[in-house]
Order: structure tokens, then C-alpha cells, then sequence
């Protein structure tokens, strides 16, 4: 089969003919259709200092994925050949505390698709049955191979109420984009998007913003005293890793108000802590999704009339690989996929 394949140390990946995966009694083969690319991918094929210290060459990348089940092993009865399926990318241990206890995206050994093991930048993926995901009528393919990361905006949206409620989201990347449409879809009052990027503020506000904003030239008390906010924002995502978006959020929230981190930071971040006591605020670090809880949402919130797809901006063949992710990045773009159709 084909991959996209980090064959030694350094920048770039290879597009290579390589065996096709093996499979388990308890696993199940994917033909892959859809791919997306993500951050970690970028990380990856720039291979900067965190791809340095985590990936073990040879490894075929790439988590984001769509595609039909081929085959399964003896022991699989739920899913069959022709299904339209996603994978968890977090394959984890069944063994520790928290797989025991159910609450498996807190598993401590979790092994990563595309990162700790052969990913789904390829024409076939194996995954055991317990990671793949059974996709309800209707859902769009495109979609489909998103849900990985749809799934952390529904996650992070989602932490905490937010009908009718005031939110801030800083980072307008294609996460913050899709928590942009959750949080409208949800039922918020106000949406304020801060991101520096002018193209993704015109698709911030496709998706669903009130008022988008561009942090350099307003600040976050400027935006309430527009919209005719009077203490401040009840939830806040923050979506960049940015020190100064998490400290403008910080400085914004209404008393008892709430922050869900998602972004990740490329150094460490001094908060007010004097802050975040006296106004009981509440920080929330969000990883991954909640398995499967998240998955379920994420097909509730689509079937419910939740359109995505404008966070979907640039399509390209698996084979223009280094187009997709100069396109991706770039900054000047929403969702990459890629295509494995094209035999």
C-alpha cells in the first residue's frame, strides 16, 4: 500500500510503498478515504524539538481519517465490511485505574495513532474494534475524517454550561473555528473570537461569532462595551497557547466564571493566581475527547442540524501531500484534507 511515511530523523515525509498493516482477532482493517492534517502532523514533518524526543522512525503519520472497513478479526461482530467508520486516535491500555473505571481518556499509558505507532496517512489503517467508531446514517464523509479533532472542540466547548451564557474564544484555528459553531449551535449569547489572522476572523464569523476581534488592535474590554456586556465572559476556550490570550482571558471573566485550556504552549505561562481565587474562577485542561462520550455528542450536535463544514477550506490528493501541508501551514486556511481515493 501507500503511505505517507517519517522515514529517518529530519524534516519531511515520503510517500512510499510499504507492507499492508497486519490485524488482530480483535481488530478491525480500514480502507482509508478522507485524511485530516493536524498540528501534531505539523510538528512531525518539521520535525521540531517535541517530534525529536517522541517519534521513532520508521512511522507512517497521521491520526485524522475516514474510511470503509475492509475486514475484521474473528472476534468482531458489530462492524462489518462497507461500514463508514473514524478511529480514537488514543489507543488505550484497558489496565490502569482509570480504564478500569471507565474514564479512558485518562489513561496514563495511552499510545498514540500516527505518533507512538502506524497512523492513517495510508491507503489501509488497523485499528483494535474497540477504538473504531461507527458512523450514524447521513454523516458527511469529509466530516467523518474530522471528528478527531471536532471531537476536542466539542470537548472543550462543551466543558462547561453554556446556554445563554457570555463565551470568549481566543485562536481561531480550525478547533476554535468548529467550537465557534458548538458554542452558537448550544445556544450562547455572545461569542467573541480574538484571533490575529484576518482570514480565519472572516471564517470565525461564517461559524458563528458575534464579534470577531483582532487582539493587537482591541482589546477584550473594548469587545464587552460593544456588546453591551456588564461584568464579563462566563466561559472562556482558549484554543492558541498564546501567554497573552490566556492572560486577557483571565483578566475578563465575570465572578465565577470558567476557562477551558486547550491550546498548548510553547513555553511555561505566569498567571494571576489572586485573580483567578477572588473571582472563583475555573481552569480546566482539556485533552483529547471523553471516550466515547464525546463521539456521541459529536453525532447528536450533526444530526441536530450542526454544519461544520465551512471550517473545511482546502482539499487536495494524498499524492500533493506537500501542497496540503503548506496549505495547512500556512495560517491562510481552515481544515486540510486529504483524499486516498485517487488510487
Amino acid at each position: 500500500m501507500r503511505a505517507l511515511v517519517k522515514t529517518a530523523a529530519g524534516p519531511g515525509l515520503s510517500l512510499e510503498t510499504v507492507p499492508d498493516p497486519e490485524y488482530g482477532i480483535n481488530d478491525v482493517l480500514i480502507r482509508v478515504r478522507r485524511t485530516g492534517i493536524c498540528g501534531t502532523d505539523l510538528h512531525i514533518e518539521s520535525w521540531d524539538p517535541w517530534a525529536a524526543r517522541t517519534i521513532k522512525p520508521p512511522l507512517i503519520v497521521g491520526h485524522e481519517f475516514a474510511g470503509i472497513v475492509e475486514a475484521v478479526g474473528s472476534n468482531v461482530a458489530d462492524l462489518h465490511p462497507g461500514d463508514l467508520v473514524s478511529g480514537e486516535g488514543h489507543v488505550v491500555c484497558g489496565r490502569c485505574r482509570h480504564c478500569r473505571a471507565g474514564r479512558y481518556h485518562l489513561c496514563a499509558n495511552t499510545v498514540g495513532l500516527g505518533v507512538n505507532r502506524d497512523g492513517a496517512f495510508a491507503e489501509l489503517v488497523a485499528l483494535p474494534v474497540t477504538n473504531v467508531w461507527h458512523h450514524w446514517p447521513g454523516i458527511d464523509e469529509e466530516v467523518a475524517a474530522i471528528f478527531d479533532p471536532f471531537g476536542n472542540a466539542v470537548h472543550t466547548a462543551l466543558a462547561f454550561p453554556i446556554l445563554g451564557e457570555d463565551v470568549l474564544i481566543s485562536g481561531a484555528g480550525p478547533i476554535g473555528l468548529m467550537a465557534t459553531a458548538v458554542a452558537r449551535h448550544a445556544g450562547a449569547r455572545f461569542i467573541v473570537v480574538s484571533e490575529p489572522n484576518p482570514y480565519r476572523r472572516e471564517l470565525a464569523a461564517r461559524m458563528g461569532a458575534t464579534l470577531v476581534i483582532d487582539p493587537r488592535e482591541r482589546d477584550l474590554g473594548d469587545a464587552q462595551r460593544e456588546l453591551g456586556m456588564v461584568e464579563g465572559f462566563d466561559v472562556a476556550m482558549e484554543m492558541s497557547g498564546n501567554a497573552a490570550a490566556l492572560t486577557a482571558a483571565i483578566a475578563n471573566m465575570a465572578h465565577g466564571g470558567s476557562i477551558a485550556i486547550l491550546g498548548i504552549p510553547t513555553a511555561e505561562i505566569p498567571i494571576d493566581v489572586t485573580t483567578i481565587v477572588f473571582n472563583q474562577l475555573t481552569v480546566r485542561g482539556i485533552y483529547g475527547r471523553e471516550m466515547y462520550e464525546t463521539w456521541y455528542k459529536m453525532s447528536v450536535l450533526l444530526t441536530s442540524g450542526l454544519d461544520i463544514r465551512p471550517a473545511i477550506t482546502h482539499r487536495f490528493s494524498y499524492r500533493d501531500h506537500e501542497a496540503a501541508f503548506a496549505a495547512a501551514r500556512s495560517g491562510d486556511s481552515g481544515k486540510v484534507i486529504m483524499d486516498w481515493t485517487d488510487r
